[in-house]
Order: structure tokens, then sequence, then C-alpha cells
């Protein structure tokens, strides 16, 4: 290697910025993905090119775009930019950015946009300090958040803003940021030369599992390596990236095609009632190399997915597995995984569990926020005394088996069955018992449908679950 060579890649990788802040998109041109809100004529397009901003939550998981993107707008619009985190600011730090948003509206005749990475971590007190100066216009909120803003993000804040959601890079997307960050000669790795081959590329792209961070922080690592050696190599390899990720790179095609068979074959061994197959495919995962915790995720999800209350024990002993190969790591923990793999295999399987939160999630998408019946609402004021809140509440303990016929969904879904327990395992008992309360509703007039409305579900037909 030159030494020229060597002086330019170390400027390049003893820069005091990791790649990932030194090569964020400067502009809309620049910013690769979120196609679903920056198409030309959308919506976000229109407002930053206009200048004409609104108040907005950006939500999406880790290494999304969502502090990139804010960044963009405070450059292409005329707005007075100001920024800090939810984790290091607090009320006071948020009079010190509005005093300072009101100077300039006076002074300058300026909007301030005020972004809040990790909006989520703001407490009510915190977040109501926002209100009134956002409903003014003295500023335009921008905040990011990787949980559901609905949950995260208090009411009249939420209501005051529009939340736009961001999805994970594209395999294709991140293959782009990644050449891109190679290429780059003034904030990337262009500098070093460096060629990077087919099988690595697709290594970097999927252990980064959509985030671009971890992507230009695992070519980072890798073109380090190469810099350091004394062989001179230019080319960025999958052992070198294998080295850098200190892992070994599951065994996969271009397409990544290889991962997602062997955890479909686990997946459907373990539905199946395979336990031979389900060891055979999760000792194949875990010889490729695959992270453990990943197997261990899906197997407590396949629990609640597949098995559900046919044997509620399912859940605890994955989630038991998970925890022992946490706590004693690898090899002697991959046999807590093979534990849990056999039981859930062998347990019997229900997807009524699965099946009933879908009718619930279509429901809710197709019927909105409806109200909750005032006898189940809370009442710990007068005035909602007065309202009639909680009034006609039957307590069930002061009933005969700790049960009354009572409504407790909405009017319009009066009747309406989500859950449709299997007679197979434990759920047998559950369905016999629910079957019995619902009887009692519907003598009690309770559990009919209001209006003879019935709300159906896509899910509402032969065959349903997946």
């Amino acid at each position: 290697m030159e030494l020229f060579d060597q002086q330019e890649d170390k400027a390049a990788l003893d820069s005091p910025r990791p790649l990932a802040d030194r090569i964020r998109p400067r502009t809309l041109e620049e910013y690769v993905g979120q196609s679903q809100l920056l198409a030309p004529g959308s919506l976000l397009r229109r407002a930053i090119e206009q200048d004409d901003l609104f108040s907005m939550i950006f939500w999406g998981p880790p290494g999304s775009g969502k502090t990139t993107l804010a960044h963009i707008i405070a450059r292409e619009t005329r707005s007075h930019f100001a920024s800090f985190s939810a984790v290091l600011s607090g009320v006071k730090e948020i009079r010190a950015v509005i005093d300072e948003a009101q100077f300039q509206r006076r002074h300058h005749h300026k909007k301030t946009i005020l972004f809040v990475d990790e909006i989520h971590r703001f407490n009510k007190a915190q977040q109501d300090a926002f209100l009134p100066h956002v409903e003014s216009g003295a500023i335009t909120l921008i905040g990011a958040t990787t949980e559901n803003p609905s949950f995260e993000v208090i009411a009249p804040l939420l209501s005051r803003s529009r939340v736009m959601v961001l999805n994970p890079f594209s395999e294709e997307e991140l293959r782009l940021i990644v050449k891109g960050a190679l290429e780059d000669v003034d904030r990337g790795l262009g500098g070093m030369s460096l060629r990077i081959g087919p099988e690595a590329l697709d290594v970097i792209v999927w252990s980064a599992d959509g985030d671009a961070r971890a992507a230009l922080n695992n070519l980072e690592a890798a073109a380090s390596l190469l810099s350091s050696s004394e062989g001179g190599e230019r080319e960025i390899t999958r052992a070198v990236v294998e080295k850098a990720l200190q892992k070994k790179a599951l065994q996969y095609d271009k397409s990544g095609e290889e991962h997602y068979n062997l955890i479909s074959a686990l997946h459907k061994s373990l539905r199946g009632s395979d336990p031979d197959a389900a060891l055979y495919w999760l000792g194949r995962m875990l010889a490729a190399g695959e992270e453990p915790l990943y197997i261990a995720r899906r197997m407590v999800r396949f629990a609640s997915e597949d098995v559900g209350n046919a044997d509620p024990q399912a859940l605890g002993v994955a989630i038991a597995a998970m925890q022992a190969f946490q706590f004693i790591g690898s090899p002697e923990g991959e046999l807590a995984l093979a534990q849990a793999a056999v039981y859930l295999a062998a347990a019997p399987k229900s997807n009524a569990l699965y099946a009933g939160y879908g009718r619930v999630m279509e429901t809710i998408r197709r019927t909105g926020t409806l109200p909750v019946p005032l006898p189940i609402r809370n009442a710990p004021t007068k005035l909602m005394k007065e309202l009639g809140y909680g009034k006609d509440y039957k307590y069930a303990h002061d009933y005969e088996d700790a049960y009354v016929p009572q409504e407790y969904l909405p009017d319009r879904l009066r009747g309406t069955t989500f859950y449709r327990p299997t007679n197979r395992g434990y759920e047998k008992t559950i369905g016999e018992r629910v079957d019995y309360w619902r009887q009692l509703r519907k003598k009690s007039g309770q559990g009919e449908q209001k209006n003879g409305e019935i709300l159906r579900s896509p899910l509402d037909q032969e065959g349903e679950g997946n």
C-alpha cells in the first residue's frame, strides 16, 4: 500500500464523526427511500418545496432516516431550526427554545422548526409544554419516535400533528446507500479506492435488517480492517465482513432466500408437529451462524400464533428458553432453544388467538375509535359521575361465580365474536367456559347484535389463518 493511500485511508477512517453521520443526505435529491412520503406531488414533498410545513411525528424503526429527513427539511426551508433529544432535555430547555422561537418570529419574521428526537421519552408534563406553542404557530414540531405515537404521544399533541410512517429500507435501497458511501470522496470512503464483492455486500445488507445506520457502521468496520491490513488488500470480501461483524454470516444466496427458507422450514415443522424436523432446522440455522436470539424471538411469536391457548404454557417455555440463552450463551444455551423447539412442536395447536386478534384489528381499521360504553368508563371526578360515567356498572365479584351478564363492547359491536376457541388442548376448556358465559349474555339480552348489524372480517372465511 502506498504512503499516500495510507494517509487518505487514515483521514477517512479517523474522522471524529462516524461514517453514518458524515454521509447523511443533505437534499431531497440525495435521499434514498421513503417514496411513500417523498414522491413528487406528495403532501410532505409539497410542504417542503413550498416552505409551508405542519407539525408532524416521524414514526419508524431505528435507522430509517427520521433524523436525516428532519435535517433536510431544515436546510430546504427558510425556518429557524432547533434540535434536541428528549433523553437529555426537559421543560427548562423547552422554554429556552420557545423564547428563541418568539425572538426569531418577532425580529426576523422566521418560523421555528423544533425537532425532538425520541419524543416518546418525554413525560406528559413535558409534552404538555409544547401544546400552546404548537397551537399558536410559534413552533412547528417535528418529533421522531420508534414507538407507536398512539400510545406514547399525548392525544392533544397528536391531534395537532400528522403522523408520518417511515419504513425500514429495502435491500435494494441499502445497497444504493452502501455503494454511495464507498464512492463518496468528500464525506465517505471514496478516497480509499475500495471495492466490495457481491457476497460481502449481501452480508452487510442482510445483517442490517433495514437499518441504514447499521449497514454503514458495518461497512466502516470492514473498511477499517482493510486499512490496517499489511497485505494491502483493497476488496471488501465476505470473509472481511464476517470478521468485522465478529460472527460467521448465514449461508444464503444473493437474494437472502436461504435465510428465509431455513426459518420457514423451522416454523412449518413446528406448526406441523414434527419435533425431529424442528430440531434439524434449528441445528442448521445455528450451524450457519444465525443469531440465536433471532430464532428465540421467532419461537416466542410461534407460541402465541400457532399454539396459543391450546397450551398456555408454551409461551412461558419459549420465553424461558430465550432468557436461558441470554443467561448462559452459546453453546450451552442452544440446548434450551432445542428444548423449546421440541415442546412447541409437540404441543396442541390453535391459531384461534391469531385469527381473533386479526378480526379485532380489521374491525378497528373499519370502525375507528368507537366510544367506550358509559357503564365501564372511569369516573374519578364528580363531573364525570354526573355525566353518567360508570353508571349501572355491575361489579362481577358481587355475583355468583364472579360473573354477571354485562356489555363491554361499544354499542356498534354488540354481540360481535372475535375469539373462537378450538376443541384442542386446554383451549377446549376455555371454549366451554366462554360459550357458557356467551349463552348467559344472550339470555339476558346483553349479547344481541344491535340493529341486526353484523361486522365481518376477511378472516371470517373458510380456511382462516395462515
